[in-house]
Formats: C-alpha cells, structure tokens, sequence
C-alpha cells in the first residue's frame, strides 16, 4: 500500500551509511517511522542482508504483522490513475475517493477512508518525485521571476551592447508562458511586466506566486505577516490576485516558472543567438514570435500543447479590470502652501484650504496626481505633462471662496505692489492676468514682493523694470537672479551715467538761430 512505511528502502539506505536525518530529508519519511523501523530491526537482530531479497510485503508483515493483517484487508487505490485523472479539469480527490468506494462497494471490497486516501496520494508523490497536482488547478496559479540568462542589443552607431533582461511567467496548470525583454529590473518594470501579462492571458489567476526579489518584498520572516512594497500590494489589489512570495530558499514552490526559465532559454535565447538585434522593439518582436512557437509546440510526454490546454484554462481566469492598473510612485513630505496648492513636478495641484500649511504625500501615475493627508486622499487631478511646467490645476471647492471666506489677499497684493512702483505693480497684475482664478496667483505674486524685504522696494522696482522687456511675466526666479547678481545696480548707474551725459551735451551746445528769431525776415 502506498501509505505504508518502506521498511526494506529505511534498512538498505541505513546499511549503506547513511544517516536517519538525511534519510528522512530526501526519502520523505518521518524520523518516528525511521526510528520505530530501525528499533524493531534491533530488537529481532534482522540485519538487511537478511531481507535483501525478500518482497516488499513481505519484510513488511516480518517488521509488523498485525499492521499488515489490518491492512492487506482494504483495497489499495490506483494511485497511477488517480494522479493522471487530477490533471483533467475539475477532478478533485473527494471526486475521485466518492469514485474509489462506489466501485469498492460494486465489488465488495472495503475502502480506506478519505484521510488514508489523501495520505496515501501523498506518500505517492513523495516516493515518485513527482509534481502535484493538487497545487495545479486551473486558473488558480501564476508563477513569475526573472530569468537568471541575458539577451543583447547593440547600439547600431557607437557598438555599445546593452544587456537586456527576461520577465518570464508560467501557468503551472497549461505551461503557457509568457516573456517579455525588458532593459532593466527595477520595480516600475517589474509592475509593467505584471499587467502585460494579465492582458497576455486576458485574465487574472487567484495567486501570483513570486520570488522574494527587492521589487516586490519588503520582508518575509520565517514567522509573522510578509510585507510587499506598496505598490506591489496595490497592483494585487487592483488585479483581485493573492501575491504570494515563496519560502525563502524553496525553490520547489515555484517550480513550473524555474523549469519553465530553463525551457525558455533553450527555445527562446538559444534560437535567437546567431541573431543581431539593434533596438529592444525589434528583439521583443522576435522574441514574442519564438514564444508563439513554444506555446504552440507539443508537449514531450503529454498530449496537446501548451496553447491548447491553456484554452481550456483560460475559462477559469478572472476577468480582467475595466481600467489597468497604473505604475505609481510616491513622494513624501510635500507642504501645502497658502495659496493650497502643492507644488509637484514643476506644477501646482490644489487641496481643501483646510489643509495650507500641512504637510502631504503624493501618488503619481503616468495620468493622475493623487494627494495624500494621513493616508487619507484629499484631493485628485489630471496630471500635466512633463515638458509642461509652472500650470496650475484647481478645484473650485478648494478655494476659501467658496467657503465664504474675505476676498481680501488679491486686493491687498496689489496695494502692495503699487507702493512700491509702476513696474513692480505690472508685474503683479501680469501675474493674476495669468491664473483663471486669483489664488492661483497668491503665492508666485507673493514670493515676488518678499524680496522687497530682502533687497529693497527701490531695488526691487528696478530689476521688475530689467524683466518686462525680457519675458512676458517676470517670476521670482529671474528677479531673484537679476538682483543676486546685481544687474540692477549696474543697469541704475548705466542709466544714471547716460542720463548725466545727455544733460551735459545739452549745456556745451548753443542753440541755432533763425533770422526770425531776430524780428528779421526774408523780403524786410
């Protein structure tokens, strides 16, 4: 029986020298039933050369005859047809037992009960070194990682060769698996290759099953929570998959992707290595064509392929979210200023005016800026390109406007500007000219004033007069570089200098005068 224990593999592995820890390591035995084996041995003084060329059975019943008395009663399942018929989809051990005791009962015969039926199976699987595939149903497990083989592209106009990496995911259920070049193993890339894949399989399975790479695990403790990166855990949230890391150092969890890893660069890597590549499109090209050809290829020692047990796994997939999932990145510590905008990226989002002065985190994806106060979002916006700069995106709501609140700031800005010069003022007003709603304008039109204090009212009207020719509206950068450098104190002394000159030129000169200017005329 399957279950039973191998009473002649534990006394000739044990003649052979070796160790009751390493029998039980590599045989799948328990160290109780290699003890209990090898203390009975020495209480009958039974030595294996004794039992060498007796059956199986036999040494058994000599090591326990009352067990084997119980045992040879039951009728033994077929456990060679009970691991082939796992593989069909659907088919699960209690099926399977229901099945074994209706047959049983047909013919008369006494069945194990479930328990001994599933322990059997697994001592089955154990002793045979075979896969289980209780682990692989449909639907059920992805398993990815990075393959540990390079790929090249060469840069056409200098020869530079650039290594390029391998996402590599496999359906431990179908082996349809599917790669993807890439230029680099960082975490964004990491993510990127995970929805690719979903949208490669047009579903979702229920696990994700990775390995324990920087990219996507924080920490993995022998005991306690594993912690991913946050925005590895968001895109499982997204996708409605469990990520799930294997043990640290076991291998054999994520076995379909380490035997698939190992297929793919035979059929992939080493089919392509007489090929040249001069840009990363045109390897993912043939890459993905070598794949097609690997899918579509006939198993070895199965029926069909892997594309077309995949068609019937594909069935059992999760749909995939109406919208995919985004590669975000975080920035921390951001403060709201008066005006509640918070500057991101050269631009400027707002928030609810309860929140100036706060401090916020940022959630950026390629299209959206999310806003964080206390890990609770406060404010959403359209994100502006990157080659735009200095925009500003504001909710109505956010403002103290709408709130009720004294229309004051604008008004007194513009006072202030006007206090100190004509030019200072223009600069002002060209700023609010500039906003669609004027608290867009508090802070860039503040921080322009502010230097009134640090450089003077009167040097600060003359590096306003230096900008407006210059760019059509003069911010705090170009007056600040304009006066920490002192050009309007070389521009005032040129001016004064010129001004003096033409005063000058004007009283060493007489003046020309007509014959009118006489009482005189042409025909007196």
């Amino acid at each position: 029986m399957a279950n039973k224990i191998n009473v002649k593999l534990i006394m000739e592995l044990k003649a052979s020298g070796l160790s009751q820890n390493v029998i039980a390591k590599t045989r799948h035995i328990s160290k109780t039933s290699i003890c209990d084996v090898l203390n009975i041995a020495k209480e009958k003084q039974i030595f294996y050369d004794d039992i060498k060329d007796k059956p199986d059975d036999e040494v058994y019943r000599l090591f326990y005859p009352d067990k084997f008395a119980v045992e040879t009663m039951f009728k033994v399942p077929d456990y060679d047809y009970i691991h082939n018929e796992l593989k069909r989809v659907g088919v699960t051990l209690k099926l399977l037992h229901q099945e074994y005791r209706d047959f049983c009962n047909k013919e008369g015969l006494i069945p194990v009960g479930y328990t001994k039926f599933t322990e059997g199976y697994s001592s089955y699987i154990n002793q045979c070194n075979l896969s289980n595939h209780l682990e692989h149903k449909p639907g059920q497990t992805v398993e990815v990682d990075w393959s540990g083989k390079l790929m090249e592209i060469v840069n056409v106009d200098t020869g530079e060769i650039t290594k390029v990496h391998l996402f590599v995911a496999c359906l431990p259920y179908s082996q349809y698996a599917y790669v993807e070049p890439t230029l680099d193993e960082k975490q964004d890339t990491w993510l990127r290759c995970h929805i690719h894949m979903y949208e490669f399989f047009s579903g979702v399975p229920v696990k994700t099953v990775c390995d324990n790479l920087k990219a996507g695990v924080v920490k993995h403790p022998k005991e306690g929570d594993i912690i991913l990166t946050d925005a590895y855990e968001a895109l499982g949230s997204h996708y409605v998959t469990a990520i799930m890391p294997t043990g640290v150092r076991k291998p054999k969890q994520k076995s379909s992707v380490e035997g698939t890893v190992g297929k793919v660069a035979t059929a992939i890597i080493a089919k392509l290595r007489q090929c040249t590549f001069y840009s990363l499109y045109e390897l993912k090209e043939a890459v993905s064509k070598a794949l097609k050809g690997f899918n579509e290829a006939p198993f070895q020692k199965r029926q069909y392929s892997r594309i077309e047990v995949f068609e019937e796994e594909r069935k059992y997939l999760r749909a995939l979210p109406a919208v995919p999932y985004e590669v975000a990145a975080w920035e921390y510590n951001h403060k709201v200023y008066p005006n509640s905008h918070v500057c991101v990226c050269k631009n400027y989002y707002s928030v609810p005016f309860a929140f100036a002065g706060q401090y916020v985190d940022v959630k950026l994806t390629d299209s959206i800026v999310e806003i964080y106060n206390r890990h609770q979002r406060i404010s959403t916006h359209p994100r502006f390109p990157l080659y735009v700069s200095n925009k500003y995106s504001t909710h109505k709501e956010d403002m103290p406007d709408a709130f009720n609140q004294p229309e004051m700031n604008d008004i007194r800005l513009r006072q202030w500007a006007a206090s100190i010069g004509t030019h200072t003022s223009e600069v002002i007003e060209r700023i609010f000219k500039s906003v669609t709603i004027k608290e867009q304008g508090y802070n860039s039109a503040l921080s322009v004033l502010k230097l009134s204090k640090s450089y003077s009212e009167k040097r600060l009207e003359v590096a306003c007069e230096i900008a407006l020719p210059m760019t059509r509206i003069p911010r705090y950068r170009q007056l600040k570089s304009i006066l920490a450098s002192n050009q309007d104190i070389i521009y005032l002394e040129k001016k004064n200098t010129h001004l003096k000159s033409i005063q000058s030129n004007s009283n060493t000169h007489g003046y020309v005068r007509g014959s009118e200017y006489y009482g005189g005329g042409r025909y007196d």
